[in-house]
């Protein structure tokens, strides 16, 4: 008999989770056998490992603690993958060279399954000079554009949605651009957006004061901080992104703030994470564990809770060190502080068996209750793993104890900590768990309400398309199952019908005993005013929330689940939009024509040659790919991961000429060379040189005015061809001193015999 309780359960199940070889036979024969996989490979790092194994396949089995996606697909699989499901990446340079090895790391990431999450506030704002050159920075969302490409080219060898989270402090000069920047509905697909918001800038809406826009001391201009807050707000009410972060909280809360400061997510923004740092999630069903469901009598079983706690934070202990992970520096991040995410699923559903309305009084009480219960029942097995095993390597029991989160936490838990170190710097978390809450029988997603009693979900299939089931919800079922047709109570209640309040008070509720922070997306009705959906934002901040993301149903992005249930009484709602999806990127001809360039840089033995293919779209000529080769394998790796990257942004259509400019604005380090008397910052400024001639000789773009977008003759020094050249200047030594208004003037520096 299947343990599934719907098909669509058993389809994700085979479609995500169950190992098969790599013909598609299947190796997991059911479900149990997943399980027991899962089992037998967090084990395997225990000193009794037979023991732990049993213990921990009796905490999966019937759906009760649900890893998430990676861990279940991939632990005990043998497979060169990740058992985290997200990672923060490093901190972007303000440099091209550094903002391209972070694209690179960002796509080997991604490509053995991890989700990235990223803050742009460190590139300098659009506009703002480059020391060097004459040419003004693109700005960070130049380089969200390429990162987009990027993720949507990786997404595309598989079925996973790729994920990534992107972040700009309220103080960046680009945050106004930034906030607007999902208003086109084929941009950035790939990211969600939210804005890290600090304390002084909260103080300065409730103010209505001034706030300053600024860049490294900077001030490019300075607002009304209720205007931005305003812009923040209209941006999501009508578009339902940025999100907000309200990153000093975060920090001062941190258990770890003695020795990281956060400024950026996991895609979803229930793992606040430093440079490098890794999100390791693991969901308590709570719907599973409740007694007596309906009755006088129902509640949920505490002690049965406690135990699982225990069990499944030694589990997710043993995931960092079985898992891979796609950087050394991840790694490294992982166990130097041993940061898992126990959180909840089925929330909404054992309220609802425990005949509690989501969002009162009680409901919010008997939540604060369950989550202190998982707190406490979490650091004190991680204290007796620490005993054990010994504490994670940068705990500092002084400073983690002076930290916001632990100053409300249980004293004999506190002094536990005090006497006897933490094995784990933090330990809860709540995520969206969407697809394991399918798996595991449609209970409600993490904290979230019901969504509906039955509703429309739309599955991506292994072939790309995408398919309707419809789902009927855990605890409906269960009553139906247990009450034939007698009407559904009044505490059945569900995201369709909640006040926004409903669900702000209930995040504040599991705020309280989550160290880490909550996935949480608060359903607005689409005729709520604008002036009442601020005002959940201001509550978010004043409960003591870590962030706050919202949904009103827009034009844009449409709706991902439509209600189906047409009886009374269940919830309505228009079907909406469909989830909009960006056109696919151009498809490659069998043949293309193309020039290649040879480009001779200084101090190289040999020569580096670029390849540029075009199509015909629509009558008119554009760049599709480039190759750059070269026998000097000094530049093997820079070269493959830039060319993919490049034909990515080629291949996805529109205005590319931006590539270009980044390229050129390039400085190595190491220094540039002169190149028949003109200065070039780095190879990569020569190679955009190189596809900026291209672009001219196809017509793409025009050329005019100073510099190498529109200097033909200096694109044709630049790659070894023959042009003019001047006397060499006495300041710089180019070869650039030419009569320009009747007087000697260097070309390269701007010397003159005149001055």
């Amino acid at each position: 008999m299947s343990r599934f309780a719907a098909p669509i359960a058993e389809a994700i199940w085979d479609m995500k989770y169950r190992l098969k070889a790599p013909d598609g036979t299947p190796v997991d024969r059911t479900v149990e056998d997943t399980w027991r996989r899962i089992a037998r490979a967090l084990a395997a790092v225990e000193p009794a490992p037979d023991l732990w194994e049993d213990r921990f396949h009796a905490a999966l089995e019937d759906f009760r603690f649900l890893p998430a996606g990676r861990i279940t697909a991939g632990a005990g699989t043998d497979r060169s993958v990740t058992l985290f499901n997200c990672f923060v990446m490093g901190t972007i340079p303000d440099s091209m060279a550094g903002i391209f090895e972070m694209l690179k790391e960002a796509a080997l990431t991604m490509q053995q399954g991890g989700g990235i999450g990223y803050d742009f506030s460190t590139i300098r704002p659009r506009g703002a000079p480059v020391s060097g050159v004459a040419a003004d920075a693109s700005g960070p969302l130049s380089f969200m554009d390429v990162w987009d490409a990027m993720c949507r080219t990786i997404m595309s060898a598989g079925s996973r949605r790729g994920a990534m989270m992107a972040t700009m402090r309220c103080d960046h000069p680009d945050i106004e651009d930034f906030i607007t920047a999902k208003q086109d509905a084929a941009r950035l697909r790939m990211f969600n957006l939210s804005v890290l918001v600090t304390d002084p800038f909260m103080d300065a809406v409730k103010a209505d004061g001034p706030w300053d826009l600024a860049f490294e001391g900077r001030v490019y201009q300075t607002v009304r901080a209720r205007d931005l807050w305003n812009r923040i707000m209209r941006a999501t009410y009508d578009y339902a992104e940025p999100g907000v972060i309200f990153i000093d909280r975060i920090n001062a809360a941190n258990n770890l703030q003695y020795c990281e400061t956060i400024s950026a997510t996991n895609p979803c923004g229930e793992q606040p994470l430093p440079p490098y740092g890794a999100c390791l999630l693991g969901s308590i069903n709570l719907a599973r564990l409740v007694r007596d469901p309906f009755s006088d009598d129902a509640a949920l079983d505490m002690a049965a809770l406690d135990d699982l706690v225990r069990v499944a934070v030694r589990m997710m202990d043993n995931v960092v060190d079985a898992s891979r992970f796609p950087l050394e520096a991840q790694a490294r991040e992982a166990q130097a502080k041993r940061r898992i995410g126990l959180g909840v699923t089925g929330l909404a559903d054992a309220l609802i068996l425990c005949r509690l309305r989501y969002g009162s009084d009680e409901a919010v009480a008997r939540t604060e209750e369950w989550m202190h219960a998982i707190a406490r029942a979490a650091y004190l097995a991680s204290v007796d793993l620490a005993r054990e095993k010994g504490p994670f390597p940068l705990f500092d029991a002084a400073a983690f104890l002076a930290s916001g989160t632990m100053q409300g936490m249980d004293a004999d838990v506190r002094d536990a900590i005090r006497a006897h170190g933490i094995r784990n710097a933090l330990l809860t978390s709540v995520a969206p768990t969407g697809t394991i809450s399918l798996y595991a029988g449609n209970v409600s997603s993490g904290i979230e309400p019901v969504f509906a009693y039955e509703y429309t979900r739309k599955v991506l299939q292994k072939d790309g398309a995408r398919t309707e089931e419809k789902v009927e919800d855990y605890a409906v079922r269960l009553w139906r199952q247990m009450h034939a047709d007698a009407p559904l109570p009044a505490y059945f209640v569900s995201a369709q019908t909640l006040a926004p309040m409903d669900h702000v008070r209930m995040q504040a509720a599991a705020q309280k005993w989550v160290d880490s922070s909550i996935s949480k997306t608060i359903n607005c009705p689409e005729d709520i005013s604008f002036d009442d959906f601020k005002d959940v934002y201001l509550a978010a901040w004043d409960m003591g929330c870590k962030g706050c993301t919202t949904y009103r149903p827009n034009d844009v992005t449409g709706s991902v689940l439509s209600v189906s249930e047409s009886s009374d009484t269940a919830p309505q709602a228009d079907q909406g939009a469909d989830v909009v999806y960006l056109s696919t990127p151009f498809d490659r001809p069998e043949a293309l024509e193309g020039h290649t360039y040879k480009l001779k840089w200084p101090g190289s033995e040999h020569a580096i040659y670029v390849t540029i293919n075009d199509t015909v779209i629509n009558g008119h000529r554009r760049p599709f790919e480039i190759f750059i080769n070269s026998k000097n394998m000094e530049h093997f790796a820079w070269t493959v991961a830039l060319t993919r990257m490049i034909s990515a942004v080629f291949r996805r259509g529109g205005d590319v000429s931006f590539v270009v400019e980044e390229l050129k604005a390039v400085f190595d380090p190491r220094g540039g060379a002169w190149v028949e008397g003109r200065y070039i910052p780095s190879i990569l400024a020569a190679i955009g040189g190189v596809i900026e001639q291209h672009l001219v000789r196809i017509g793409f773009i025009e050329g005019a005015g100073l510099g190498l977008k529109s200097d033909p003759q200096a694109l044709r020094k630049v790659v070894g061809e023959e042009g003019p050249r001047g006397a060499p200047c006495p300041a710089c030594s180019a070869y650039e001193m030419v009569m320009i208004e009747g007087c000697m003037t260097c070309r390269a520096c701007g010397h003159s015999k005149c001055g």
